[in-house]
């Protein structure tokens, strides 16, 4: 059996990897990849403690992130797909002159 330190540290490898996207890279599609890999690095974080306490209750909450993570990222595609035909780009900082 795989010690839970092990699930640890790639978790936070994972959501140290997501955050670094989301403060430096521009593009939103990146973003979303790496809020993305935030979400999943969490998950699996519940899912080992889950595993090493024979709990549920972890599983459970991931299952209910997978499905807001699903809604988040149909709604933040049709978002970028929506500004892309309008702006031809979808560049963050092109996006912060919309205002009004």
């Amino acid at each position: 059996m795989v010690p839970v330190n092990y699930y640890f540290a790639l978790s936070a490898i994972l959501f140290i990897i997501g955050a670094t996207g989301v403060l430096i890279r521009r593009n939103a599609i990146v973003i979303f990849m790496s809020i993305e890999l935030m979400l999943n690095a969490a998950n699996l974080l519940f899912v080992a403690f889950a595993r090493t306490f024979n709990h549920l209750d972890g599983q459970i909450f991931v299952f209910f992130v997978i499905a807001v993570a699903a809604a988040e990222v149909a709604v933040g595609l049709a978002l970028i797909v929506a500004i892309f035909r309008s702006r031809q780009t979808i560049d963050i900082d092109d996006l912060s002159s919309m205002k009004g």
